[in-house]
């Protein structure tokens, strides 16, 4: 079992999501304790719709913490589809987090042009040099993984998933023959805190796979993080098993 890999179990999803709430709210906290602000990267799907609202009740000062995302799909805004929808419904309004600090990907842009204008925005707001390949260290960055292994929007066989110097991309899921802008390894494995938070059984033989198989992101891209500075999975009894070391 890796040390950094720390890994809860809960009865439900929904209790899972209770208990990563509340990790993130902690490092948030911790963050904003030691510098200015605070940044939070979030990942879309079903699953965070039980963490979102969660969070958006945490006393937190949403003023001082800049919110971006993991990804997203080439749908509009308010499609639902949109990873921003969600986030925007159930937690950015609900938070009333300023609209200067929130920063979605364009996904009704072209995804080539949406790549390039978030690349700029997250540079802009961490303060990044271009010159010197700079990456953004995010305090908190939410995830989500797919039985396939998959996280972020870096599939099985992805050859972004070798790409260790850019901030984000444009790729094409063929299986879901769709483009999608994702954030880069590079800027994953630099979280000061990575969480997940995953649920059904359909996941138990993945995370296996992720903490236990030898390493090779290209089949189980979720690997990329799991030497992560800080590593929590937050399960529901489902997707946990002993053969992960989670307890029950």
């Amino acid at each position: 079992m890796l040390t950094n890999n720390h890994i809860e179990i809960s009865g439900s999803i929904a209790e899972a999501a209770i208990g990563c709430a509340a990790l993130i709210a902690e490092r948030l906290r911790q963050a904003l304790d030691e510098r200015p602000f605070a940044t939070l990267a979030l990942s879309g799907g079903s699953t965070p719709a039980k963490l979102f609202p969660i969070l958006a009740a945490a006393p937190l000062a949403w003023d001082r913490i800049h919110v971006f995302f993991v990804d997203e799909r080439m749908v509009p805004p308010d499609n639902d589809a949109s990873n921003f929808r969600l986030a925007r419904r159930l937690l950015l309004e609900p938070a009333a987090v300023p609209p200067s600090h929130i920063h979605r990907i364009h996904g009704e842009s072209d995804p080539e042009e949406a790549a390039d204008d978030y690349e700029g925005e997250i540079a802009s707001v961490f303060g990044l040099d271009a010159e010197e390949d700079e990456i953004p260290v995010f305090d908190v960055i939410h995830l989500g993984m797919g039985p396939d292994a998959h996280t972020a929007s870096l599939f099985p066989g992805e050859s972004a998933i070798d790409n260790l110097d850019g901030l984000c991309a444009a790729v094409y899921v063929g299986k879901l023959e769709s483009w999608r802008v994702t954030l880069l390894p590079a800027v994953l494995q630099a979280a000061r805190c990575t969480v997940f938070l995953a649920g059904g059984a359909d996941k138990a033989e993945p995370l296996r796979q992720v903490l236990s198989e030898p390493y090779d992101p290209r089949r189980f891209p979720a690997q990329l993080l799991r030497h992560n500075l800080e590593v929590h999975w937050f399960l529901d009894r489902a997707a946990g098993s002993p053969e992960v070391g989670t307890r029950p």
